[in-house]
Formats: C-alpha cells, sequence, structure tokens
C-alpha cells in the first residue's frame, strides 16, 4: 500500500481538498486502484450536527455517514463510494481510544495521547485503507490522506497536533518508497506591489519540517501563474529540486486542476518516487477529462437556475447540488447560471421591511428558467419556499424539489389545490389538522446526532408512466441517499392523485413516499431522496439533468431519443 499524504500551509481553504481529489483522479487514470481519508481534527463524531455556514454542507455517503464534504469530491472526481470510516475526527479517535479503554484493552497501563491515540490513528489509517471503493470491489493501491491541519500562520491549531505526531512515526513504519507528502501552500501576491510572495510557503515548510514531516511535493496556490523565479526561490529556500515545486492558480474550473498537475510531470514524479507500475503517458480516463475541461470554457449557450434556500451566503452550503447542476448543464452543452435566492427575502414580511430586496429576490427568481428548491431544517424561509413552489407549478416553470423541497411541493398543493389552508408538516406545526407531512418513527427528538433515516435506500417505482423513471433508464428501481426525519403522511396521497400530483415513487414496502410528479407540468418533481450525492462529472444525476433539459426546452426530445444525448 502506497500512502500520499495532503498537509496545508498558512490558511485554511486553499484548494486540499480539490488538490487531493486532483492527484486521485490522475493515478486512477494511470490504471491504479485509489481509495481517499479526510482527517478533521474537530472533537465532533462526525458532520451531522453542524451548521452550513460553520463547515459547509454535510455530505451523506452510502452507508449513512454523515461527512465532511471534501468526500464528496473524493467521490466525484474518482468516482468511489467511501464509507463514514474515510473520515476521521478527533472525537471518533478519542471515543474509540476509551471504549478499548473501558473494555480493559490497555491492562492498567496510563492511557495518553503518545502512544495510544497516535497509534489508534495509523491503525485506523492502516484498515481503511485496505477497504475497496470501486465496484470491482479490489483492495485499493494508493491511499490519500488529506489532513485538515495549518502549519506555518496558523500553527495555533493545537488539535491537530496528536495527528502531525501520528504519520511523523507512521512514515517510518510505512517506509519512505512507500509513503509521500505534499504540502500545499498559499503564494499571496498584494495589491500593493504585485509581487508573489514566498516567505508564508517558507515559514510553513520550516514549521512542517520542525514537526518531523517533510515534504516532497509543494503545492503552490496563486490567483495569477507563478513567475519561474518564483519556483526557484521556492525550491532554494525549501531545500527541494524545482520539479518538486508545482504551480496551481485560480481556474476557470476544477476540472481544468488534475490537468495543470498532470502538464507539471507529477505522474513521472510519483513514479519513480513511489516505485509504482505505471506509464509516463496519461490514459483515456485524463484526456476524456482534459476534453470536459476544454468543452467547460467554450459554453456559449446559458440556462439559468434559481437556487431558493436559506444558506445562500456560502456557496459550499449547497456544494454538491451545485455541482450536481453543473454536471448536467455540461452534459447538454450549456453554462450554467445559478441564482442564489434567499427564501426568507421572497416573504411578504420582507416587502414590509425592505422592498428592494423583496422585488430583486422576485426578478431573479420569475427570469429563472428553472427553480430548485433543496434540502433543509427549520421553520426559517419556508413560507418563501412554498411561494416558489407556487410560482412554478401555476407559470409552469420547471421545478425540482429536493427533501424539505419535496415535502413543501406538498404542503403547497395541499393548501393551494385541495383548499387545506392550514396544511402543513409537523416539523413546523404540531397541531396542525391537515399534516401532510409527519415525523418518522425512527425519530428521536431528544437525540439529534445520526437519528435521521440515511444512507442509500430502495425507491421502488410503482408506474412506467413516469417521468422521472425513463431518466433512470426505465429501471424498475433506483438507489439513492437519504437524510431526512420528516416524510409524506401516507394516509392522505390518495387525495393528491385524485388531483393530479401523483406519488410514482415509494419505498420497498410502499409505505414511504419518495417521488412525486404533476400532471400536464412541463417538469414538476419532487424526491424524498438526495439525488446531488451520487451525481457525478460524466454521469450527471438525472433528476438533475431532467430539470437542466426543461428549463433549455429539450427534454421531450431527449426522451424521444431514448434518453441519449445528441452529439
Amino acid at each position: 500500500m502506497k500512502y500520499i499524504l495532503v498537509t496545508g500551509g498558512v490558511i485554511s481553504g486553499i484548494g486540499k481538498g480539490i488538490i487531493a481529489s486532483s492527484i486521485g483522479t490522475i493515478l486512477k487514470s494511470c490504471g491504479l486502484r485509489v481509495t481517499a481519508i479526510k482527517i478533521d481534527p474537530y472533537i465532533n463524531i462526525d458532520a451531522g450536527t453542524f451548521s452550513p455556514y460553520e463547515h459547509g454542507e454535510v455530505f451523506v455517503l452510502n452507508d449513512g455517514g454523515e461527512v465532511d464534504l471534501d468526500l464528496g469530491n473524493y467521490e466525484r472526481f474518482l468516482d468511489i463510494s467511501l464509507y463514514k470510516d474515510n473520515n476521521i475526527t478527533t472525537g471518533k479517535i478519542y471515543q474509540h481510544v476509551i471504549n478499548k479503554e473501558r473494555h480493559g484493552d490497555y491492562l492498567g497501563k496510563t492511557v495518553q495521547v503518545v502512544p495510544h491515540i497516535t497509534d489508534a490513528v495509523q491503525e485506523w489509517v492502516m484498515n481503511q485503507a485496505k477497504v475497496p471503493v470501486d465496484d470491482d470491489k479490489k483492495e485499493p493501491q494508493i491511499c490519500v490522506i488529506e489532513a485538515s491541519i495549518q502549519l506555518g500562520g496558523t500553527i495555533g491549531d493545537i488539535e491537530g497536533m496528536p495527528f502531525v505526531e501520528a504519520f511523523r512515526q507512521f512514515q517510518f513504519k510505512a517506509k519512505r518508497e512507500n509513503f509521500c507528502n505534499i504540502h500545499v501552500s498559499l503564494v499571496p501576491q498584494p495589491n500593493a506591489t504585485g509581487e508573489q510572495k514566498t516567505k508564508p510557503t517558507q515559514n510553513s515548510v520550516r514549521a512542517l519540517r520542525g514537526l518531523g514531516l517533510s515534504p516532497d511535493l509543494i503545492v503552490c496556490r496563486s490567483a495569477k501563474p507563478i513567475e519561474m523565479a518564483v519556483k526557484e526561490k521556492i525550491s532554494m529556500f525549501c531545500h527541494v529540486e524545482p520539479e518538486q515545486v508545482i504551480f496551481i492558480h485560480d481556474v476557470s474550473s476544477t476540472y481544468r486542476v488534475p490537468i495543470l498537475l498532470e502538464e507539471q510531470g507529477i505522474i513521472k514524479y510519483f513514479k519513480q518516487r513511489l516505485n509504482l507500475p505505471i506509464d509516463d503517458q496519461p490514459s483515456d480516463l485524463l484526456m476524456k477529462w482534459k476534453k470536459m475541461a476544454c468543452r467547460y470554457e467554450r459554453l456559449l449557450k446559458v440556462c439559468s437556475i434559481a437556487l431558493v434556500g436559506k444558506y445562500t451566503k456560502l456557496s459550499d452550503c449547497y456544494a454538491s447540488v451545485f455541482k450536481a447542476l453543473e454536471h448536467s448543464a455540461l452534459a447538454i452543452n450549456y453554462k450554467l447560471d445559478l441564482m442564489y435566492i434567499d427564501s426568507t427575502e421572497l416573504e411578504r414580511s420582507t416587502e414590509a421591511e425592505n422592498s428592494v430586496k423583496y422585488h430583486q429576490a422576485w426578478h431573479k427568481l420569475c427570469k429563472a428558467d428553472g427553480i430548485l428548491v433543496p434540502g433543509g431544517f427549520g421553520i426559517r424561509g419556508t413560507e418563501g419556499k412554498l411561494q416558489a413552489i407556487s410560482w412554478a407549478r401555476t407559470k409552469k416553470k420547471p421545478f425540482l424539489g429536493v427533501c424539505l423541497g419535496m415535502q413543501l411541493a406538498v404542503v403547497e398543493f395541499a393548501r393551494n389545490c385541495l383548499n387545506w389552508e392550514d396544511a402543513n408538516s409537523t416539523e413546523f406545526d404540531p397541531d396542525t389538522k391537515n399534516p401532510v407531512v409527519i415525523d418518522m418513527p425512527e425519530h428521536n427528538p431528544g437525540d439529534m446526532g445520526g437519528t435521521m433515516r440515511l444512507g442509500k435506500r430502495r425507491t421502488v417505482f410503482k408506474t412506467e408512466n413516469s417521468v422521472l423513471r425513463k431518466l433512470y433508464g426505465d429501471e424498475m428501481f433506483v438507489e439513492e441517499r437519504h437524510r431526512h426525519r420528516y416524510e409524506v403522511n401516507p394516509e392522505l396521497t390518495h387525495c393528491f392523485e385524485e388531483k393530479g400530483l401523483k406519488f410514482v415513487g415509494h419505498d420497498t414496502e410502499g409505505n414511504r413516499m419518495e417521488i412525486i410528479e404533476l400532471e400536464n407540468h412541463p417538469y414538476f418533481v419532487g424526491v424524498q431522496f438526495h439525488p446531488e450525492f451520487s451525481s457525478r462529472p460524466m454521469k450527471p444525476s438525472p433528476p438533475y439533468l431532467g430539470l437542466l433539459l426543461a428549463a433549455t426546452g429539450t427534454l421531450n426530445a431527449y426522451l424521444q431519443r431514448g434518453c441519449k444525448l445528441s452529439p
């Protein structure tokens, strides 16, 4: 097993996740089996209870693991399926060690950070690296490990130190020919001088070496392409060869990053450094990435989608939704124009408080080619989402509701088509006389962590006359990932179906409503699951693809071609 550790320097958020994903993509394109592990030093057991503004979206895996959004990058880039144990947190490690101590596994010894915590980290990595993540179920050959530990500039991140020490020891346990460290650093360029500064990178590398790790590759992130003199300076002061300094400047799309790495000879370097049985030339997979990146940059036609949510101030809150829309737009040769609309700004209360914001939000919604209401929790902004759904239904605008978006579509239909004025979800009004969305039996209100319906579940189509079934390739069932506490009340579904809102997909027992479709509408679809989590750059998610096709007026032609994209 070969291990590639990716650490960060100077500041967080400089793209370690994309760099790690891109390295994995390059190695997979060389015919190697690649897995990935993300290390987060926070004490939370998982990411499930985070505010989206704290760490971005919560990404859900097949096994129900609620993890950091970077695991979404790994899955999308590498087209693999990871597990919750591929996301290591301080909380998980300490819980594991404490459980062993309570069980008496340490035979009365004093349990300490070194060696017990550091040994647990190494053991976890070695065990998880062997778990198959591809469809062929073969053991991976390379494990890319991204550690959210910043060195130099933010050296005060005390919680990350046990992980640094663990990998200082691990490099000798794995042996040099099996362990490689990539350090991602920032090269800032102050506007006052316009000069690219290398000192932060020098300090970061010095801090890394002081902790016992030496970088094999230094990946320099910058806003603009880095000059050769800067590369030579970093090489000299950081004690590495010039070919060990890689530049990644801001690019038009993340699809370009693996190509930049490959162009700077990273395949040849890994072949020599880790003694890999690969060719120096990129494979067909990397050529497809090149074509995809070039096609992305040449797109001329634009499709605008309004995303109506309540976490719109930070795009990472809807990272997978954005990627799923982008994959679908790229598949049909359109450039995506995603307009984030804060759902509270569509509400009447905003009109009274700030009429400019209110009218701007409605202007965005009205000019959009399609409307998307994603998942979420809590009552804030729900009335605005209901307004957007009503607009999409009555004005025949293509619409996709995901999780809460589907539930609110049912609430809106009940209020405005069935005339149940107080229809609601018990999440927002526990005493409603028309509870069209109800609490799940599994939900424990006193315990927030991991109590939802999570992970990959099967949805069975109950009719052949379904747009979504056709988009899924006319399959009898699909398997998608879930993350919800509430669901449509099955006792009331017959009332909706009589008026044209069809529940075309159920769970395997037929009790849980999974998919809705509205008759006599270009595309009005709701799904209880989260299809965005399984979307891939070259395999877009069918519900999202359907939204983009409908928004561009090409859905019917696509269906008539047997769900084949035009050349």
